[in-house]
């Protein structure tokens, strides 16, 4: 592993252990070069996800731009961290799941909406807004009503 102070390839693991939810291991390592002390987190990857964007380019899954998106989305909302990083690890599951090594960006989008409609109903409007591409008023309304219609009462009462 590559020290991030100094650029050694000399560190040593001084710790490794699961982290809570046991999705990934944190690792405190130590440059043998310059004794920088950083963590690593291993994450198990299942196989290698190309995403295919909707204008044809292809670019490999980043799973920390995906978490960055939801995060965004989240955004001073009352949703604990953990919750935010189970939802990308199971979204991260079901794609790596799904047998296919490209996927389209509408698929991955299509599962964020889900995952954020299950934690907040703002963030999942928050979100639909950007990813349907909203141009008026009435491009919430309909978001809010599907909202309603789908039991969620608190959705009506914003309007």
């Amino acid at each position: 592993m590559r020290c991030p102070n100094c650029g050694s390839l000399d560190t040593q693991v001084r710790d490794s252990r699961p982290t809570e939810d046991s999705s990934a291991i944190r690792r405190r390592r130590v440059c043998l070069a310059c004794n920088f002390r950083f963590t690593t987190f291993e994450r198990v990857q299942l196989r290698e996800l190309i995403v295919i964007k909707r204008n044809g380019r292809r670019v490999p899954f980043d799973r920390d731009k995906l978490l960055r998106s939801v995060q965004i989305a989240l955004r001073k909302r009352p949703v604990e961290p953990e919750r935010i990083d189970q939802a990308v690890s199971k979204i991260v599951r079901e794609l790596e799941s799904q047998g296919e090594s490209e996927v389209s960006s509408e698929t991955v989008g299509e599962m964020v909406m889900e995952a954020l409609r299950a934690l907040d109903d703002v963030a999942y409007v928050r979100f639909a807004s950007v990813y349907r591409n909203f141009r008026e008023a009435k491009d919430f309304e309909s978001v809010l009503d599907e909202l309603t219609e789908d039991g969620k009462p608190g959705a009506a009462a914003s309007k």
